[in-house]
């Protein structure tokens, strides 16, 4: 590589800086699979059975 190739390509780098920044969006993604992981485990039902069950025993004990 001659001198005036290596030249002109350090200048390209000084005079083409681009600062770039590469992120994921990863937010929704990991809700939608905790929400899918929260169904398919079956933890939803658990969570219906506990609210009915909590709701019999209140109106049980409310006298």
């Amino acid at each position: 590589m001659n001198l005036s190739l290596l030249q002109s390509s350090l200048n390209l780098l000084n005079h083409n800086l681009w600062i770039a920044q590469q992120f994921e969006d990863n937010l929704g993604s990991s809700f939608q699979s905790t929400w899918d992981n929260f169904i398919q485990s079956g933890q939803v039902w658990a969570l219906i059975i506990g609210f009915i069950v909590g709701y019999v025993f209140r109106s049980i004990t409310s006298y």
